[in-house]
C-alpha cells in the first residue's frame, strides 16, 4: 500500500526535497557560470524557454487532472477509474511527446537564427530535445502519485535528478567547451537528459514495487471504454494548461523580444546575450530560491481544497488559502531582505561577479509577490476557477511585453527595463488572483494578516541594514557572511513565531515535533 499523507506532511515532503534540490541546483548553476561564464550561460538561458513551452504542450496540462481524478477515484476505491487514467494518460502523452519533439528537432535551426537571433542556439535547443518523452512519462507517474496523496517517490525523484545531473555536468562541459560555448552549452542540456532519465527509471520502479494495479493487463480493453474518462481528464487539464501555455510561451518569446528590443538599443548579439545571462542565469535563480516552498504548498493544496469543495467545507477552503499565503509569505520575506541587502557579497561570492546587483537589489521587493501567487492559482485550479487563472496569465504576459519592447529599446533602460517588465507582471497577475478569489469566494487578506507582513518586513529589514553595516566594515569573508545570515535567520525564526506565522498547531502536526511540543 502507498503512504498517504495529510496536508502538512506532504507539503513539509516536497519543501525538504525541494530545498535539497534548489541548493544541488545552484551547485549545478556555480558549476555551469564558472566554466561556461556569461556568454554560455545566456546561449543555455535562450535556448531552455523553447524547451519549457514545447513541454507544456506536450502534457496538456494533464499532471494537475490526473491527480485531482486519482485522488476522486481513490476516494470512491474505483481502481478500474484509476488505471484507466493511467491507460489514457500515457497514451497521450506518449504521442504527443514524439511529435513535439519531432518538431522540436526540425525547426530548431529556424527558432535559432531567426528567432532567437544567435545561431549557436541551435545546439542546445536539438541537445535538449530527447529530454521530452522522458518528462512526459515521469509527469503521469508524479500526477499519480500526487492523486494518491503520497509525496515521497517524486521528492526523491527530484533529488536524483539533480545528483546525476551536477554529477555529469562539469564533465560534459568541459569536454565540449575547447570547440566553443555553444557545444559546451548542448552538454550542459545532455546532463539535465541524463538526470530527468534516471529519475524516471526511479519513479517506474516505485510505482512497480508498490502498484495496486497491473497496466499491461487488458491494457486495449480498458483503452477502449475510456471514452469519459478522456472527457473528464481534459474538462480539468484544457482549461489548467491555458495558464501554463501562456506562461511557457511567454518565457519562450521574452529572449526574442528581449534580443530585438536591446539591438534597437545599440547592443550587439554578444552583449545582448551576455546581460540576459545575467539576468536570467544569475539574478532569476537567486529570486526564485524560495518558490520551492510555495510550490510544494501548491501541489497539496489542488487535492485538499477539491476534497474541502465537494464536502461544500467553505471554512476549510478559505483556512487552507489562508495558511498557504502565510507560509509563502514568511517564506519569502526573508529571502527578499537578504537579496536586497546582501546583493552585492551574494553575487560575488556565488559567481564571482557583482555585475547584475542593481536589477537583483530592484527586483527583489516586488518578487515577494510571486511567492503567493503559486498557492493563489492552484487554489483558482482546484475550484474550477482554471479559466480566470488563465486571463490572469495573459494580461500580465501582454502587459510585460508592452512594458519590455517599449523600455528595453530605450538606451537609458537597456536590460533594466527586462527587469521592470518582469515585475509589473508579478504585481499585476498576483493582485488579479487575489481580485478573482474574493469575487468568487469572497476571499480576501485580513488587515490584521496585512499589518502582521508589513512588520515581518520592515523589522527584519532593519536589523539585516544594521549587520550589513558591520560585515561591510570587514574584508569579505565567507564564513562571516555566513555566521551573518544565520545569526539574522535565528532572529527570524523568532520573529515568526512572535507574530504567528508558525502556529503551535502546525507543528504538532509534525511527527518529530510532536514530543517536543506536547
Amino acid at each position: 500500500m502507498l503512504s498517504k499523507q495529510t496536508f502538512l506532511q506532504g507539503t513539509l515532503i516536497l519543501i525538504f526535497a525541494g530545498m535539497i534540490t534548489r541548493f544541488l541546483g545552484f551547485i549545478n548553476r556555480l558549476v555551469v557560470a564558472r566554466l561556461m561564464g556569461e556568454e554560455g550561460v545566456g546561449l543555455y538561458m535562450m535556448a531552455l524557454p523553447t524547451f519549457f513551452l514545447v513541454m507544456t504542450l506536450t502534457q496538456l496540462g494533464l499532471p494537475v487532472a490526473i491527480s485531482k481524478r486519482v485522488a476522486e477515484a481513490e476516494a470512491q476505491h474505483d481502481h478500474a477509474k484509476v488505471k484507466k487514467i493511467l491507460v489514457v494518460s500515457i497514451i497521450i502523452t506518449s504521442l504527443s511527446s514524439i511529435i513535439f519533439t519531432a518538431v522540436m528537432i526540425v525547426a530548431a535551426p529556424f527558432i535559432a537564427t531567426t528567432l532567437l537571433t544567435d545561431e549557436r542556439t541551435v545546439y542546445p535547443l536539438i541537445a535538449i530535445s530527447p529530454i521530452i518523452p522522458i518528462v512526459a512519462i515521469s509527469s503521469v507517474l508524479r500526477g499519480y502519485f500526487q492523486g494518491k496523496q503520497n509525496m515521497k517517490p517524486q521528492s526523491y525523484a527530484q533529488v536524483i535528478e539533480q545528483i546525476v545531473r551536477i554529477s555529469f555536468v562539469a564533465l560534459f562541459v568541459h569536454l565540449l567547451l575547447p570547440y566553443g560555448v555553444e557545444f559546451a552549452a548542448a552538454g550542459a542540456m545532455f546532463s539535465v537528459i541524463l538526470g530527468e532519465f534516471v529519475s524516471l527509471l526511479y519513479m517506474i520502479y516505485q510505482f512497480k514495487r508498490k502498484k495496486t494495479i497491473r497496466i499491461r493487463y487488458r491494457f486495449f480493453s480498458y483503452l477502449k471504454s475510456s471514452g469519459q474518462t478522456v472527457k473528464e481528464l481534459f474538462s480539468i487539464a484544457l482549461p489548467s494548461t491555458g495558464s501554463r501555455i501562456i506562461s511557457s510561451f511567454s518565457y519562450f518569446l521574452e529572449p526574442i523580444i528581449v534580443a530585438h528590443s536591446l539591438a534597437l538599443a545599440g547592443l550587439t548579439t554578444v552583449m545582448a546575450t551576455k546581460q540576459y545571462g545575467e539576468l536570467t542565469g544569475f539574478v532569476l535563480p537567486l529570486l526564485a530560491l524560495p518558490t520551492f516552498i510555495t510550490q510544494s504548498l501548491s501541489v497539496a493544496l489542488v487535492p485538499n481544497i477539491s476534497e474541502a469543495e465537494a464536502m461544500s467545507n467553505n471554512r476549510l477552503i478559505h483556512y487552507r488559502i489562508h495558511q498557504s499565503i502565510r507560509i509563502s509569505f514568511a517564506s519569502g520575506a526573508i529571502s527578499t531582505v537578504v537579496l536586497a541587502i546582501f546583493a552585492i557579497p551574494i553575487l560575488s561570492f556565488m559567481y564571482g561577479t557583482s555585475n547584475a546587483s542593481t536589477m537583483l537589489v530592484f527586483m527583489a521587493p516586488f518578487y515577494i509577490l510571486l511567492y503567493i501567487q503559486s498557492p493563489l492559482q492552484a487554489a483558482l485550479q482546484a475550484l474550477d476557477l482554471a479559466k480566470p487563472a488563465m486571463w490572469n496569465s495573459l494580461i500580465g504576459a501582454l502587459i510585460k511585453f508592452f512594458v519590455l519592447f517599449i523600455l528595453a529599446s530605450n538606451e537609458d533602460f537597456g536590460i533594466m527595463g527586462v527587469a521592470i517588465a518582469m515585475s509589473v507582471s508579478v504585481v499585476l497577475v498576483t493582485f488579479l488572483h487575489l481580485a478573482a478569489l474574493k469575487k468568487t469566494i469572497n476571499f480576501y487578506i485580513p488587515v490584521k494578516d496585512i499589518a502582521k507582513m508589513v512588520a515581518l518586513i520592515l523589522v527584519t529589514w532593519t536589523i539585516a541594514s544594521f549587520f550589513y553595516d558591520i560585515y561591510s566594515k570587514y574584508d569579505p569573508n565567507v564564513l562571516l557572511f555566513g555566521a551573518t545570515l544565520l545569526l539574522l535567520a535565528g532572529i527570524y525564526l523568532v520573529m515568526l513565531f512572535l507574530l504567528k506565522f508558525i502556529t503551535k498547531a502546525e507543528l504538532e502536526q509534525i511527527p518529530f515535533l510532536q514530543k517536543w511540543i506536547r
